[in-house]
């Protein structure tokens, strides 16, 4: 079935927010990869509709993937849009990934670190801090996959599912698009609703330029395994039926469960 999907029609969806973003603090997460690049397209249509300012972050890790010519690459598209991208140096190689047992994890903490280093020695006034995160509807419906997997293995290999409810607390909070935190800053996921056909559309028909050299840890993660799955299958999903299922079926935790975790625990834990 095709999509419709486009900036109107995201716009749309996000109204109501997007008039609430002027006069914030707003830091976007970027990593040059498709999803952040369609939210940083559409948010930075948005600032100028909308008559808001943001900045984008951008954590240079895995080393190998962002060299000087990738990054210069990258910028050029986006200066003439009028997007600035400050990158961050999280280490000088990756030789201490190669030699883990689970470098995916080595990196997602590292880049934990960073938010927070950045965010606490930088914000004042949390309230008006709003964070925008880019993550998409087959991130969840990975996600969904594995806790079943995780659930079903955690009869015989009680490890195993410990660890699949550690990571489920963590990738649950990404099924709700936008979160209002205890001290008052707002985490926003303005691309989960929508499916990778949808984003690459929106790649291919305004010519945005991708990180270009892959990384050679990318197979060792279980969403990149399945949604290669999801392509060769042709498959589509709906976030409204997937929420519905993570709740009756998954015992998803209600949002106020993440709303009320102090700034501390929320980004080494589980942000």
């Amino acid at each position: 079935m095709k999509s419709d999907f486009g900036y109107p029609c995201w716009k749309e969806e996000h109204k109501s927010i997007l008039k609430n973003l002027v006069g914030k603090n707003i830091k976007m997460l970027f990593s040059g990869g498709k999803d952040s690049s369609v939210v940083m397209y559409f948010i930075s249509k948005a600032a100028k509709e909308f008559g808001f300012d943001f900045t984008a972050h951008a954590g240079a890790f895995p080393v190998s993937r962002y060299t000087d010519t990738e990054k210069k690459r990258i910028e050029s598209y986006w200066i003439k849009r009028r997007v600035n991208i400050t990158w961050y140096d999280i280490a000088k190689t990756d030789d201490h990934l190669r030699s883990s047992e689970n470098p995916c994890l080595i990196c997602q903490e590292e880049r934990k670190k960073l938010l927070k280093d950045i965010l606490t020695s930088s914000i004042d006034d949390w309230e008006n801090l709003v964070l925008i995160v880019c993550f998409s509807l087959w991130d969840i419906v990975s996600y969904t996959l594995e806790q079943l997997l995780g659930d079903i293995l955690s009869d015989s290999e009680q490890q195993i599912g410990i660890e699949s409810n550690k990571r489920f607390k963590e990738t649950a909070q990404r099924f709700y698009p936008i979160i209002k935190m205890k001290e008052g800053y707002t985490v926003f996921r303005p691309l989960i609703k929508y499916n990778n056909d949808d984003i690459f559309k929106i790649i291919t028909q305004e010519g945005i330029p991708l990180i270009s050299i892959p990384c050679e840890f990318k197979d060792l993660r279980p969403k990149r395994i399945l949604e290669k799955y999801y392509e060769k299958m042709g498959l589509r999903f709906n976030y409204n039926q997937l929420l519905a299922f993570a709740k009756q079926s998954l015992n998803l935790p209600d949002i106020s469960s993440y709303s009320a975790i102090a700034k501390e625990d929320y980004f080494l834990d589980i942000f």
